[in-house]
């Protein structure tokens, strides 16, 4: 039942009783903090002819500037790299150019292989982080291997790395006797930074590169982890004159093609299905730092499948990542905002950018799939969600900011509203504060109401040595938000985490050290809901090789009951072989049953996890990787059955053969198995097998052709007379689909 104004006023309004002093407060902290030493200075050159990949292959003054002293920032701080390193930097009226000439003292330590596009993070990599509002919150990063195959992304000060960001730029790599050489050309109009009206412009940058033989991670400016901030390290570049995206209009339409025969359990039969689908993707730039991206008919079909992960007896939510491109740019302005949940756009526009030290962003798009789902009888059948989210930050120069965020839903006679402010406040050289406050409003299609809060505050220090987080996260029984990731209300939960490592001079160890993790939760009523306390021990070694262990305690209420856990964990994982990796995990504990057969409360079990990730690269084109999950929950000496509660086997292998930087083709052979004992948990008897095959030509984000067959098989029937029935164990062809994907990107 919905509860009265009365009692949710409280809750609604919390947050918004002192938002002058929030901003006050915000404001002056942002402003307060200890300045960043002087930078390095880099003054790059203009040239013409532009410089090719050739010019550092033969010549003994390559254009450009010149510059070496890398240092290492792992696995020592700040000491002179182990192999020799010089960059190049110049550019014209269209593009930044980088160069690397990369020495190698041992060329059997070399990793490299003809890889796709942005799977390189095991190879050794040059690269260029561009912060191009020198604001010290976000960059660009551009990283390529030895062979110039492409890897880029945005790095953010408080959300870290994300490669879903994808734009055009031209690279190039060569191996050479004594090591190897890249080069890569950025265009002006691939990236966004502010208007100036003398054309001048001061970029912050950093220069990298990675060795995966040592762990090892070298930059130009130094960079240490002594510090709580990486773009405060980064050097200032100079000499950037006359530059501008210009005009720069991006349009991509697409279209697919979909034939499919699928077991339809509704109709008892299989049937056919076609489907024609076209759509246009553009993107419009303004004033060089704002963008506005807008969508007709959108294909969100996503071509790489989702990771594998265990589902079974979840509490709550699994996350998985966003990968769809109309999302990505500026992505990291947002929060309170998880795009998934948008399923069936048919029109959308996306306003991002950047004005001094404001930064923006919006969203207005629809979504077909509530209508398409809801009972036909209702009056919010064949309607469509509208959803709208708004963003505001203001960007202090140390590194702090402070902001505001609004979303709204709206679906037939029922709506959603979200009105957050968030700040991170940098403190010193090694602490930061991070805080959001948020109230929700929610109307249910038969009228009932909503209102509730979330509060989370973070006090953070980084350090080489020692690193420590205390966190606070609040949220109200009734805080509901249908545009954000929220997989769990009505609690009150204090974390604090702290490591410390130990890092040899000499020998294979690179570090060692404990962590500390002790989390506790309340629920609004102050009943303690769960508690944990984790004792980790982590050991680093050369080749890429981690050891981990850890003791796990702690208790959690379900369902009003008390049952206190343990667990005890190990896991190992290596690139030692420039071949092979490795990644293995095992855990066995005791965990809940969630999901209790009928009759039964929620008990304990005993319970195994395993995995296991084999990769393979026999050659430099071909990959072979395998995944095997594995999780049982068994009944113990107390819980009211006996033998195991369930089972579930889950089985992955993927085989890529990269003919070229832009042809590939991809195999992936699944396997999955859900075997419960319906006398103990309340769940159904699954069995799966898919193949998926895919032909690819990417020869750069935004133009592509994909050619794809799935086939699935699951333990269901087609009986003549009854319909579709489950099975014990044979599999039937439950859906074929061979789909024709292309897009072209015309850029102006």
């Amino acid at each position: 039942m919905a509860k009265p104004d009365s009692q949710v006023r409280h809750s609604f309004l919390l947050p918004f009783r002192v938002p002058g002093l929030f901003i006050l407060v915000t404001g002056a902290l942002g402003a307060f903090g200890q300045a960043p030493p002087e930078p390095l200075h880099l003054v790059v050159p203009r040239i013409s002819p532009p410089p090719r990949l050739e010019d550092y292959l033969t010549t003994d003054s390559p254009p450009g500037l010149a510059i070496t002293g890398f240092l290492q920032r792992n696995p020592k701080d700040r000491e002179p790299a182990t192999q020799q390193t010089t960059a190049y930097l110049a550019y014209d009226d269209a593009n930044l150019y980088v160069a690397f000439v990369c020495q190698v003292s041992d060329p059997s330590q070399l990793r490299v292989r003809m890889a796709r596009r942005e799977s390189i993070f095991s190879d050794d990599q040059v690269g260029v982080n561009l912060d191009t509002f020198l604001d010290r919150q976000r960059s660009y990063v551009f990283l390529v291997n030895p062979l110039g195959i492409q890897l880029d992304g945005i790095t953010a000060e408080s959300g870290g790395d994300d490669y879903s960001f994808d734009t055009q730029w031209d690279s190039a790599g060569k191996l050479t006797e004594s090591g190897y050489v890249v080069w890569m050309a950025i265009p002006f109009k691939s990236l966004r930074f502010p208007n100036r009206g003398d054309g001048a412009q001061q970029w912050g940058i950093a220069l990298t590169r990675l060795i995966p033989a040592n762990n090892e991670q070298d930059f130009v400016p130094g960079i240490t982890n002594r510090l709580n901030g990486f773009h405060s390290q980064f050097a200032v570049l100079d000499g950037l004159t006359g530059v501008s995206p210009g005009r720069n209009i991006q349009l991509i339409p697409y279209g697919t093609f979909t034939g499919a025969r699928i077991l339809d359990e509704d109709a008892g039969a299989y049937v056919r299905q076609h489907e024609e689908r076209a759509g246009l993707d553009g993107k419009l730039v303004l004033r060089d730092a704002l963008t506005l991206d807008f969508t007709a008919n959108p294909d969100f079909s996503q071509v790489e499948s989702d990771a594998p992960q265990v589902t079974v007896n979840q509490r709550y939510e699994v996350f998985f990542p966003e990968k769809r491109p109309f999302f990505l740019e500026n992505s990291d302005v947002f929060t309170f905002f998880f795009s998934r949940r948008i399923r069936d756009p048919q029109f959308g526009a996306r306003p991002t950018g950047k004005l001094g030290h404001w930064a923006i962003g919006g969203l207005l798009i629809d979504d077909r799939a509530p209508g398409k789902e809801a009972d036909s009888t209702s009056a919010a059948f064949g309607e469509r969600a509208l959803n709208a989210v708004g963003r505001l930050r203001y960007d202090f120069r140390n590194q702090s900011r402070a902001g505001l965020f609004v979303s709204a839903r709206n679906f037939a006679s029922s709506s959603n509203q979200l009105f957050g402010l968030d700040t991170r406040i940098r403190l010193n050289r090694q602490w930061f504060f991070n805080g959001q406050l948020a109230a929700s409003r929610r109307t249910t299609l038969e009228g009932e109401r909503f209102r509730g809060s979330t509060v989370y505050a973070d006090l953070a220090r980084s350090g080489r040595s020692f690193t420590y987080d205390l966190t606070y996260l609040g949220r109200s029984s009734d805080f509901q938000t249908e545009l954000a990731f929220i997989p769990r209300v009505d609690m009150r939960q204090a974390t604090q985490y702290l490591t410390y490592r130990w890092r040899p001079e000499h020998g294979p160890v690179l570090s060692y050290g404990p962590n500390s993790y002790v989390q506790a939760t309340w629920n609004y009523d102050g009943e303690l809901q769960d508690w944990t306390w984790r004792i980790p021990f982590n050991l680093e070694l050369k080749g890429r090789t981690y050891i981990f262990g850890r003791h796990q305690l702690g208790s959690e209420r379900v369902s009003g009951i008390e049952l206190r856990q343990y667990h005890d964990q190990l896991t190992f994982s290596s690139q030692y072989i420039r071949w092979m990796g490795v990644d293995v995990g095992w855990t066995r504990g005791t965990r809940p049953n969630y999901f209790p057969a009928s009759g039964l409360q929620p008990f304990l079990g005993t319970f195994t996890d395993l995995y296991l990730t084999l990769t393979f690269r026999p050659t430099s084109a071909l990959l072979v990787d395998g995944t095997y999950l594995y999780s049982r929950l068994a009944a113990r000496a107390d819980s009211p059955g006996s033998g195991t509660i369930f089972s579930n086997p889950i089985l992955r292998t993927r085989i890529n053969y990269q003919f070229s930087p832009e042809w590939s083709l991809r195999t992936i052979l699944d396997y999955s198995q859900l075997t419960p004992n319906a006398a103990l948990i309340d769940r159904d008897r699954s069995r799966h097998a898919g193949l998926d095959v895919l032909l690819t030509w990417l020869p750069h984000p935004g133009t592509a052709l994909y050619v794809g067959y799935t086939d699935g098989y699951d333990n269901k029937r087609l009986d003549p007379l009854a319909g579709v029935q489950p099975t014990q164990s044979q599999l039937s062809s439950t859906g074929r689909q061979i789909f024709v994907k292309s897009s072209w990107l015309f850029r102006f």
